[in-house]
């Protein structure tokens, strides 16, 4: 959805048209207020502004389906007063035996016809048996050609496109009714949308014709454009309960709305110049269909981390805070708002992990030791096991002393102190020397650059956290 949604956001923006935002909820089983608010919110995150639709109006509302019933009775009446649609009383058991058995005689399955043109006697038999009825339109015998925006000229044989239903047998309009009507009164011209609704165009053009033949349209039919499938694992087309389809995942894990929509991008577009890093508003100054691609696109979450990462990287120092403190707050790690010795932590701290950072939901776990007190302040057990044995406590000692000697708390003056109390002192190597003393001071044996962290977290908290790895030993 997000991906279409950017694809027709970015079509509209560089055509200087009008992006229309439409709520598609007349399924009354599955759509509920949480959903709608979760839609807009999604899209308001992305920073997927429309010019029409909920919240914003627009000349041709209300711009949720639900909201538009009263329409759809009134076109679906006019529809079968004016012939183009009439009353199918057959059964769904009766529907699938007769389904079944064209796949046997090797004829394409489909709606046979069975109740295009019942007398009023057979139709009042049908009633009084308490049948109940849907509304099915009247596909013309013909086939059905259409220049797509993405994919040329398609041409749908009318065999394979037999009558099909509007409104459910309880009253409810159809996908097939409500998006043609809506259409056609928004006015709408141009529509991009996934391969999995290929199908549905010959049907709409057919219905677009009757709409203007009672009056509901000025005859014109949008244009067409059918973006290519995401593919997942396996080579299968990427579907709702797939995890990588949901948002508020990537949300969570602290991936940005400009990233997501750079690669979503990617998948069935192309900037030209193997450019593969732009901002939507570069995507919408270059936006033409010739450069969508019809074929599949997979979907790869490592590209898609590796494009978070870039932009993380992009970010300004203070808009890179602003993003990252609500991870630090779910984690415990710092107050909300956060103090104003917190926030010159992570003004000097920030830097150090940027380059590092592939998602802001790992800011946590790289900054955590240089906010939290010592009295909260934990090493991870297993490097620890593994760095801090009884030969390590010489080294302790010897960085306890070499910075209590320090006068003045630097970062330069850290990383000589050390290097000439252990490297020259002890004569150890690197990775002997500073392993133990980055795991008594940070918790890990990873973790953002030594010195500067020491420096960070002052001489007090350093020297205490020393003593305390020392007393572990």
């Amino acid at each position: 959805m997000i991906r279409t949604a950017l694809f027709n956001w970015a079509f509209a923006r560089h055509m200087q048209g009008t992006f229309v935002f439409r709520i598609e909820d007349t399924d009354s089983a599955r759509d509920s207020e949480e959903s709608y608010d979760a839609l807009l919110d999604a899209l308001r995150w992305l920073g997927l502004t429309w010019d029409e639709g909920p919240e914003v109006g627009g000349a041709h509302g209300p711009y949720r389906q639900s909201q538009r019933l009263d329409i759809y009775a009134d076109v679906a009446a006019r529809l079968r007063d004016a012939g183009y649609a009439y009353a199918c009383y057959c059964s769904q058991s009766e529907l699938e035996e007769r389904r079944d058995l064209a796949k046997a005689e090797g004829r394409t399955p489909g709606y046979d016809g069975q109740c295009r043109d019942l007398t009023d006697t057979e139709a009042a038999a049908y009633i009084a048996e308490g049948r109940d009825f849907v509304l099915r339109f009247k596909m013309p015998d013909r086939d059905c050609t259409w220049d797509d925006l993405v994919r040329g000229e398609i041409t749908f044989g009318k065999e394979h496109v037999p009558d099909y239903v509007l409104v459910r047998g309880n009253g409810e309009p159809l996908y097939t009714l409500v998006n043609p009507v809506d259409d056609a009164l928004m006015r709408i011209t141009h529509v991009l949308r996934g391969e999995d609704l290929l199908s549905s165009t010959p049907r709409q053009i057919a219905l677009y014709e009757a709409l203007a033949a009672i009056g509901v349209s000025d005859g014109t039919t949008p244009r067409f454009g059918h973006l290519p499938y995401v593919m997942g694992e396996g080579n299968r087309k990427l579907s709702k309960r797939d995890p990588e389809s949901a948002l508020q995942m990537y949300r969570d894990h602290g991936y940005l709305p400009e990233a997501l929509l750079n690669y979503l991008a990617l998948l069935g577009w192309s900037m030209g110049d193997d450019q593969e890093f732009f901002s939507k508003e570069q995507m919408a100054e270059r936006f033409t269909l010739n450069r969508v691609n019809p074929n599949p696109a997979r979907f790869d979450l490592k590209k898609c981390t590796a494009i978070n990462g870039d932009w993380i990287r992009a970010l300004g120092d203070d808009d890179l805070i602003d993003r990252i403190v609500p991870f630090l707050v779910e984690a415990h790690v710092i107050d909300y708002p956060p103090t104003a010795g917190q926030r010159g932590v992570l003004r000097a701290a920030v830097p150090l992990v940027q380059e590092r950072m592939e998602t802001l939901s790992q800011s946590a776990g790289m900054l955590a030791f240089l906010l939290v007190p010592n009295e909260r302040f934990e090493m991870d057990v297993t490097d620890a096991q593994a760095v801090l044995s009884p030969e390590s406590t010489v080294v302790i000692d010897a960085a306890v002393a070499a910075l209590n000697g320090l006068d003045a708390w630097t970062t330069a003056g850290i990383e000589e102190a050390l290097r000439t109390a252990l490297i020259d002192g002890l004569s150890l190597k690197p990775k002997v020397a500073f392993g133990p003393v980055r795991v008594a001071v940070t918790g890990r044996r990873v973790s953002p650059p030594l010195f500067e962290s020491i420096e960070i977290l002052g001489k007090e908290v350093t020297i205490a956290r020393l003593g305390a790895a020392r007393r572990t030993i």
